[in-house]
């Protein structure tokens, strides 16, 4: 067995273990579909596949678990969680962990569990010379230290700590709120 197959065996057992876990109906039908995609694309976590992509996110969140950190995507033009394309890398953990470190400039973090916290499948608009494409995207709890400076990269136009109470105030889209349902304990 290749390395490529045992790590894409390893998202699926990360996957796998999740669908166990979900509450919400929407969310385990993106369960669903990511494992099937990951099944049958051998080079799911690669850009270039035109159909879609595997995504690794962070839902970074402060040690109370009241705030979280968002950034206003500047391509997309709204409040999201940190993240981005894996570029081949199948350890998604370490791709959110990744994203987090160089879309906020945080050095503190630490990954809450190795274990997904959300999984989310969006369509993304096709734009320049980029086709429409899914995005199967796989979400990690990270903490962060709200004390610590904040670095906005090219990507964002801005960062911001927000209370995951008020998450419709900044992005109001079932994704978003799901997040914040299942940090506040108000699943399903």
């Amino acid at each position: 067995m290749s390395a490529g197959v045992n790590n894409r065996s390893q998202v699926l057992e990360l996957l796998r273990s999740h669908a166990g876990r979900v509450v919400d109906a929407h969310e385990s039908a993106m369960v669903v579909a990511t494992i099937e995609f990951v099944e049958s694309q051998p080079e799911c976590a690669e850009r270039s596949l035109a159909m879609g992509h595997l995504t690794g996110s962070a839902w970074i969140v402060d040690e109370a678990r009241k705030r979280t950190l968002l950034t206003h995507h500047r391509k997309l033009d709204k409040w999201l969680q940190l993240g981005g394309h894996a570029d081949g890398d199948l350890d998604l953990a370490r791709v959110a962990f990744k994203e987090a470190e160089e879309e906020s400039g945080l050095k503190w973090l630490r990954l809450v569990s190795g274990d997904l916290f959300d999984v989310d499948r969006h369509l993304i608009p096709a734009r320049k010379t980029e086709p429409e494409h899914w995005h199967f995207d796989l979400r990690f709890m990270v903490e962060a230290d709200p004390d610590e400076s904040l670095v906005i990269s090219d990507e964002s136009n801005d960062l911001a700590w927000v209370e995951i109470s008020q998450m419709a105030d900044y992005n109001d889209e079932e994704s978003m709120m799901r997040m914040a349902r299942k940090t506040l304990g108000d699943q399903p």
